[in-house]
């Protein structure tokens, strides 16, 4: 065996170099896993209540013991936007699960059948799409009184239309793809087609645009929370503690600041992490 090929057996192939996540990517997954860890384990803690009052020190400002400061009636602002979170992610959580399984099954349902059974889904989501969310949601509220669950299911109707398009537009992308006219033509169910070869790649899309609903949800149920109509004083949400702040932000910024900036960034967070999944996805399409 000559040098070069006894060279060429003993060198190792070079491993090609693993590519680190931006720097983006991981502040944005590193803030949502504190968040989240946070909601999760903190109340766990023993002294964590975030509806007793320290009378002695009435909006008192950040500082040892009270990280965030404390509101007017002397509650923690660190437990109570903990506290929050866990009630936005609550009605989050209700939204994807009503959007994603409501909107991706009628999306599936008008791109693979299409014809009538397109035009009656599109009627119905564009039906749904006209009416005022917000407002009906208010109204639901006052007459059934404030109810996270109610809150979350209503929300997510509502994300159905945009949740429906989505699908819809991917599952006519893929009826036109070579290999699922291939599985037409070799007599392959059609309901083996969909579920080995849509319904893969219809997840893909629904779950990236999951990451916009979670934003929607998150800031719809503080501005409900904010104009009265989520949870009620003194239950802690993000919109309702930056609504108890409002009149003292003069005095004791933090009370609303804390609550506020934990919000800003939940959501630039998710949002960021939606459109590099959007750009990835779209990447691989074109690949």
């Amino acid at each position: 065996m000559t040098t070069a090929e006894t060279a060429l057996v003993t060198t190792p192939f070079p491993r090609k170099a693993r590519r680190r996540p931006p720097a983006g990517v991981l502040a944005a997954g590193g803030w949502l896993a504190v968040v989240a860890f946070a909601a999760l384990l903190l109340p766990l803690l023993p002294g964590f209540d975030p509806l007793h009052g320290d009378l002695a020190h009435p909006s008192a400002a950040p500082g040892p013991g009270h990280w965030l400061g404390t509101d007017a009636a002397g509650r923690d602002v660190l437990q109570r936007t903990v506290a929050g979170a866990r009630a936005s992610f609550a009605v989050a959580a209700l939204t994807i699960a009503v959007g994603l399984l409501g909107g991706g099954a009628l999306g599936v349902a008008a791109g693979w059948f299409r014809g009538p059974v397109d035009k009656v889904i599109g009627f119905g989501t564009d039906l749904l799409m006209s009416v005022p969310t917000l407002i009906l949601v208010m109204i639901v509220v006052a007459l059934r009184g404030p109810d996270l669950t109610v809150i979350g299911a209503l929300i997510g109707l509502f994300t159905v239309p945009h949740f429906t398009r989505v699908v819809r537009a991917v599952v006519l992308s893929l009826s036109e793809r070579g290999f699922v006219q291939a599985a037409r033509m070799i007599g392959t169910a059609p309901l083996r087609i969909l579920r080995r070869e849509v319904v893969p790649h219809v997840a893909s899309a629904a779950l990236t645009f999951a990451f916009t609903a979670t934003t929607v949800a998150i800031v719809a149920e503080g501005s409900l929370s904010f104009l009265g109509f989520g949870l009620r004083p003194p239950e802690p949400s993000w919109g309702g503690i930056i609504a108890e702040g409002r009149t003292t932000l003069g005095s004791a910024p933090w009370i609303s600041l804390a609550p506020a900036a934990v919000l800003c960034l939940t959501v630039l967070a998710l949002n960021y992490l939606g459109e590099r999944l959007r750009s990835t996805d779209q990447k691989g399409v074109r690949a």
